[in-house]
């Protein structure tokens, strides 16, 4: 049996537990999925749900060239022995190998987890199929089990078993995994021991994002900068590889068009055919079918533009690079991977980088959007009160400017929050009023619609742009 001591603090999934809990009480076998991308901690819910029952765990074979369906097998049959102290076993066949992980149930409260399914499954098209077969005709026979298939590559999971006439009505619970809101971040990095100021939590987040393994690699002795150069700019550092990794593990073969992609997106949100053009791609369903599963995996979001008018959604929809590690490894650590194999850019100030505190606004944003609520909460309304909430993109015509903005909130009562994001170790003064005044001008209104500026910051801002009283709201995003 799986071992769950001493292991590091587990925050948040409050929500899963609790649905998970549910289950195990309901008198029956269950059957639950959870999917999210790689590191958000899908394997580590499992764990938590099953530290106070017997917790068996599976575990696919990472997918290499040569390797085979026999091979995965053979993976099975080894932890089956070691799990149950058996002699070493043998299975040529998957309804052999389910057979003899039935024999070794019991009655007691059980969770069995098959972690990377994907990978586990994909070499031998009959693995879903007997899995579908052991379910109905055998695991049923057990109701105190909880069976949960989980892994990284979701489009897999979505075809073979999400939408599969296979496990159609059988399947008691989906959970998709995002990553941990601010707060939750917070408490992680705080159990852990970290003591740093608000600004290195922020750059610590602007690096990691919310997955829940990244964070778990920050060491409390050292500062933000340290932490993140141990580990961004090091010759063996976690995140330097973690890239490639990501790509070879879920996409394979296809990773390369899938970086493509995550790099034009780096630069700015693209629409489909901004992007379309970019990579030279014919008119067809193909790059539609990239991002859909790029967007599964929890990547990039789509963002759909809307009428102010009607409130109702437009043709454009724009694409955002919504994964924080992604977009610095793209800008910081890949187009310096030689100096840090030659153990030269240690020494290197992160404040010297170009763009730095640009690019850890954009990644504040990205942590906005992902902690809407938060929003809410700082500007007084309720999410039932608002129409539509998103980046907004005006495109120029011969009647008007274009313009972005940041993140736009519009209400049923016709008003509007233009919210512009700054993050600055400076002290923001009354520059930002005309960037927005820019901008308000530039927005073309419906007529009876009001607008309320709003600036959410994190660092040092003016006396004058405090006692401005231009903005409806000036939000500290620490106090968030």
């Amino acid at each position: 049996m799986f071992s769950i001591d001493n292991m590091k603090p587990f925050v948040g999934r409050d929500k899963e537990l609790e649905r998970l809990e549910d289950l195990s009480k309901s008198g029956r076998a269950c059957l639950v999925v959870i999917k999210g991308r790689r590191r958000i901690g899908k394997s580590r819910l499992a764990e938590e749900f099953g530290k106070n029952k017997k917790f068996l765990s599976f575990s696919g074979l990472a997918p290499v060239k040569a390797l085979t369906a026999q091979d995965q097998r053979n993976a099975f049959a080894l932890q089956l022995a070691t799990l149950f102290h058996l002699p070493p076993l043998i299975f040529t066949d998957w309804s052999n190998a389910f057979a003899q992980l039935a024999k070794c149930l019991t009655k007691k409260p059980s969770v069995v987890l098959f972690d990377e399914i994907s990978w586990m499954g994909s070499k031998d098209p009959t693995f879903i199929p007997k899995l579908k077969v052991w379910w109905d005709l055998e695991l049923q026979n057990h109701p105190s089990i909880v069976l949960i298939l989980c892994g990284s590559i979701s489009t897999w999971i979505d075809k073979n078993i999400i939408n599969s006439t296979a496990f159609f009505g059988r399947v008691s619970l989906y959970l998709e995994l995002t990553e941990l809101s601010i707060s939750q971040c917070r408490k992680l990095l705080n159990l852990q021991g970290f003591k740093g100021s608000e600004l290195d939590f922020f750059k610590i987040i602007s690096v990691t994002g919310g997955v829940p393994w990244y964070l778990e690699q920050i060491q409390a002795h050292q500062s933000a900068d340290e932490n993140i150069k141990r580990l961004c700019f090091e010759k063996s550092g976690l995140l330097v590889h973690e890239f490639d990794r990501i790509f070879n593990d879920l996409f394979s073969s296809r990773g390369e068009i899938y970086k493509k992609i995550i790099k034009i997106l780096s630069q700015g949100m693209k629409n489909h055919s901004a992007l379309q053009k970019a990579l030279a791609y014919s008119p067809s369903g193909t790059l539609s079918q990239h991002l859909n599963a790029l967007e599964i995996c929890g990547f990039i979001s789509k963002h759909p533009n809307w009428s102010l008018k009607t409130g109702k959604i437009g043709k454009l929809t724009l694409y955002r690079l919504s994964d924080n590690y992604l977009r610095f490894y793209i800008h910081y650590i890949e187009p310096n991977l030689s100096k840090i194999e030659q153990g030269s850019f240690l020494e290197v100030p992160l404040s010297s980088l170009p763009g730095w505190e640009p690019m850890l606004g954009f990644q504040l944003e990205n942590l906005l959007l992902k902690n809407r609520s938060l929003i809410y909460r700082a500007l007084g309304i309720y999410a039932q009160d608002i129409v539509m909430d998103n980046p907004y993109s005006q495109k120029s015509s011969g009647r008007k400017k274009g313009c972005q903005i940041d993140y736009l909130v519009q209400m049923r009562s016709h008003t509007l929050f233009v919210c512009e994001v700054k993050m600055r170790r400076r002290e923001l003064g009354l520059e930002v009023i005309d960037a927005m005044k820019t901008k308000i001008a530039a927005l073309s209104l419906p007529k009876g619609f009001g607008i309320s500026p709003v600036l959410f910051h994190l660092g040092p801002i003016s006396d004058a742009l405090l006692n401005s009283n231009y903005f409806y709201r000036i939000i500290d995003i620490s106090d968030l």
